[in-house]
């Protein structure tokens, strides 16, 4: 596994990522991916949390074969209190199968609205709910777990 700050997180290690970053932060998450296939063989997955997650499912918009699945930790569906200003205009073009892991209390989107969000990816996805989790998702308490879950979930399945 390879864990990497987005170019934005670089620059700026606290706070929200300033405008016009996408495009940047892509092309690091690819660097990563390149960077990756050079170490290992076999099936490599992108993802990121939030904004992270957000970006990685853009990228694969553009190049659906450079990741075998997707994984999207709490994906901002809308600004908190914001439902109707939706980050959903490139799920139709997403391909990759793609794990949405979400939790049950996130303000940027509930349950409900990211499955109803989700039918308009084309390719596979999974909606994983965790129970009680905010956006956050994962904390200090259910880190280990946390992690277990999203393993076994693309172990076992034959969506990712």
């Amino acid at each position: 596994m390879l864990r990497c700050d987005l170019p934005f997180r670089q620059l700026r290690p606290h706070g929200p990522p300033p405008r016009g970053s996408a495009e940047r932060d892509q092309l690091g998450l690819r660097h990563a991916v390149e960077a990756m296939r050079q170490e290992v063989r076999g099936r490599v997955f992108l993802g990121g949390h939030s904004y992270g997650g957000r970006q990685s499912s853009m990228l694969v918009t553009s190049q659906p074969a450079l990741v075998d699945a997707l994984l999207s930790l709490s994906y901002p569906l809308h600004p908190p209190k914001r439902p109707t200003e939706l980050r959903t205009a490139h799920f139709p073009e997403i391909r990759t199968p793609a794990l949405f892991v979400h939790g049950t209390r996130d303000d940027f989107g509930t349950i409900e609205e990211l499955a109803a969000a989700l039918q308009l990816i084309l390719g596979r996805t999974q909606l994983l709910p965790i129970q009680g989790a905010g956006h956050e998702l994962m904390t200090a308490r259910n880190r280990d777990e946390l992690l277990k879950i999203v393993i076994e979930a693309f172990a076992e399945t034959s969506a990712v």
